[in-house]
């Protein structure tokens, strides 16, 4: 009995001190745990399917085949000089990698319910595998623009990529902790609203519309009287992608503060997504 009493345990779970309390410590030692999450992510995306990873760049190339046809072929949208096809390209592939990655990380609590029943483990590795898997993603699809892009070179187009493209990890991780500050709020509110789940799915449709995608940025400041022209930045990603297309393109024009304020954006963001999130994980599998 004695021995019982003076053992040391292995490991103590306790409810977390403070909402904003995050163990960085406990999140590395499941480190494993994280990678073999996203591979599962990965595996089972393609796994029985004839195409296989290919199906990671169908889904941008199809979407922007389409944009290419409805946008610049019927309705004659410029594109800033540079060809239409390449230019929503290399929108799509920083969207969707934003939109994959807030719907899943949206549906953290109501996805794994589950296992979050059963199982021990820091719940934001969830959320962290989502961004992880969809990075895995979007290398292939880069890889697969770099290719449409060189192409273009090669073919005399006048395109002109700068210093800038080594500001693409900044880029990213804008990007990412968007989509995951974003995505946490959104997976704590559905956790009592499970309407949202639908609404989420339309108002991201939505969002790929006011945000320059398939239309340049200046294209929106031309139409618009000068004094409307701060809240085309209000969108944290319009700076993000306009800083992406001028890099790789040398189209439009960038602002730094207009990135700076949306990794500001971001940031404000990712702390309220972990602060209610956090919030949320010691009640939640009563509520579900």
């Amino acid at each position: 009995m004695n021995k019982t009493k003076n053992e040391d345990w292995l490991f103590e779970i306790s409810p977390k001190k403070s909402a904003l309390h995050i163990n960085f410590k406990e999140i590395w030692h499941y480190k494993d745990l994280l990678m073999l999450f996203v591979k599962r992510d990965i595996v089972t995306f393609y796994k029985q399917t004839i195409l296989g990873p290919v199906w990671f760049i169908i889904q941008p190339l199809l979407t922007s085949v389409i944009q290419f046809i409805i946008f610049s072929k019927i309705a004659d949208i410029p594109s800033d000089g540079v060809p239409y096809f390449l230019f929503v390209l290399a929108g799509n592939i920083i969207w969707f990698y934003f939109s994959d990655c807030l719907k899943a990380v949206s549906e953290t609590f109501t996805a794994n319910q589950n296992i979050f029943g059963k199982v021990y483990f820091p719940r934001i590795i969830m959320p962290l595998k989502v961004i992880v898997s969809n990075l895995v993603k979007f290398g292939i699809q880069f890889s697969f623009f770099i290719l449409v892009l060189l192409y273009y070179i090669y073919h005399g187009y006048d395109i002109k990529p700068s210093f800038f493209i080594l500001m693409t990890p900044i880029l990213l991780f804008i990007t990412a902790i968007l989509a995951m500050g974003t995505g946490m709020l959104i997976s704590s509110l559905t956790v009592k609203y499970r309407d949202l789940n639908f609404v989420i799915t339309f108002g991201i449709s939505l969002f790929m519309y006011v945000t320059p995608i398939v239309y340049p940025t200046t294209l929106v400041l031309e139409k618009l009287n000068p004094k409307y022209h701060l809240f085309v930045y209000l969108n944290p990603l319009t700076g993000v992608l306009d800083f992406f297309k001028y890099a790789f393109l040398g189209s439009g024009t960038i602002n730094t503060y207009y990135l700076l304020y949306s990794l500001f954006f971001g940031l404000i963001v990712l702390f309220l997504g972990v602060l209610v999130f956090n919030r949320t994980e010691k009640s939640f599998i009563d509520i579900i």
